[in-house]
């Protein structure tokens, strides 16, 4: 039975060539901390760090360096510049497609004075830019949107969001968790004032590695939520001032960072855009032949217009994990069934409580691939109907 993996969105697998001998090296070669010795070998692991940081911001049209910041994950990234940002009396608007990495910390600050509201995304997953510049409040600060959604694929318009951002004065915060690495993101022609990502999907990195990018104009205004230790101003006990040090205190996922910075290598030199291409080949495969097994819905696009290499399937008067049981049990297809940590996308898609079965592909998968779960899907919905 092969071993057939379809679970993207959650992480990528396998990584980008190199990744894990990079880490390898740094562990077994390297080893020093960052930003406290000037011996060789810290200088040269503090020269990975900022080459990393530079191929961020190329990748992402963004500069300077320094404000490129590090974190464990694109979800530490979300708390720190929602809690950091967001003040008492603040209101700040969100999608109904948002992950619970953005709702969660909102629900927390909402126990402190801090309102949120959503504005709602159609039955697959589109958001009207309008429905955004009539839900602004006279008290609104922030604008955090998904890129895309995490359960259904579908892309949101950026662009026309960050347009009404800048013409309003609002920030404008974009959780890149499902497209950096796989779609172009050009921070300044977005209007973007803060992007959060993360190392483990599309960046084909590993886990444990994450961060933001942060407009200058932001910084004097948002407050770091850990402090401690950066290795400079060490005569003080304040924080600080200047980046990346005020958002990152204590010791970095160093490995981690080795490791994206090879990652970031690869996608370079093979462009995200053909990356990206061949995954979508995949995905209209996958559609086309899947719309057409009966007993399986489709949720969300129909097609590959405006829409990542995300799909979902509900599989009406059946059990969703049942199929995702039997997929990895019988054929060897890892997917990954539920709510996806995204409760309020299902609301929207309307898949709540029971959620789906989430198929998501990378240009690492094969035609074959696709060609086998098509012929399982079909194997095991017979069975079922039989």
């Amino acid at each position: 039975m092969p071993s057939i993996y379809l679970d993207q969105a959650a992480t990528s697998f396998p990584k980008a060539p190199g990744v894990g001998d990079a880490m390898k090296n740094y562990l077994e070669n390297v080893g020093v901390n960052v930003n406290r010795g000037v011996y060789g070998s810290a200088l040269e692991a503090g020269e990975v760090i900022l080459e990393t940081r530079e191929a961020l911001g190329r990748l992402f049209h963004f500069d300077p360096p320094e404000n490129v910041i590090f974190t464990l994950n694109i979800t530490q990234a979300l708390n720190m510049l929602l809690k950091g940002l967001l003040k008492p009396g603040d209101h700040c608007l969100i999608s109904s497609l948002e992950h619970n990495a953005v709702t969660r910390p909102l629900c927390q600050l909402a126990s402190q004075g801090v309102s949120f509201s959503r504005v709602q995304a159609d039955k697959e997953g589109f958001l009207d830019p309008l429905d955004i510049q009539h839900s602004l409040q006279e008290n609104t600060k922030v604008v955090v949107l998904t890129h895309a959604s995490n359960v259904c694929g579908t892309i949101l318009p950026l662009a026309e969001v960050g347009q009404i951002c800048r013409e309003k004065g609002l920030i404008f915060i974009v959780d890149s968790a499902q497209t950096a690495g796989s779609l172009a993101i050009d921070f300044e022609a977005l209007n973007i004032d803060a992007l959060a990502f993360t190392g483990h999907k599309g960046l084909l990195g590993p886990q444990g590695i994450g961060g933001f990018l942060i407009s200058p104009k932001l910084v004097p205004d948002m407050e770091p939520l850990i402090t401690g230790g950066t290795g400079s101003l060490s005569d003080r006990e304040d924080v600080p001032p200047f980046l990346p040090d005020k958002y990152e205190a204590g010791t970095p996922n160093i490995p981690g960072i080795f490791g994206l910075h090879t990652a970031l290598k690869y996608l370079e030199k093979e462009g995200i855009n053909n990356l990206h291409s061949q995954a979508m080949e995949l995905t209209g495969l996958f559609l086309e032949e899947v719309q057409n097994i009966k007993g399986i819905q489709l949720v969300g696009p129909k097609s590959l217009e405006n829409r990542t290499a995300v799909v979902s399937l509900d599989f009406p008067g059946r059990d969703n994990g049942e199929i995702a049981y039997k997929l990895e049990k019988y054929y060897g297809i890892m997917t990954r069934s539920g709510l996806h940590c995204a409760p309020s996308a299902h609301q929207t898609l309307g898949t709540f409580p029971h959620g789906t079965v989430r198929f998501s592909f990378n240009h690492f998968n094969t035609r074959q691939e696709i060609k086998y779960t098509l012929d399982a899907l079909h194997k095991i919905v017979t069975q079922d109907l039989s």
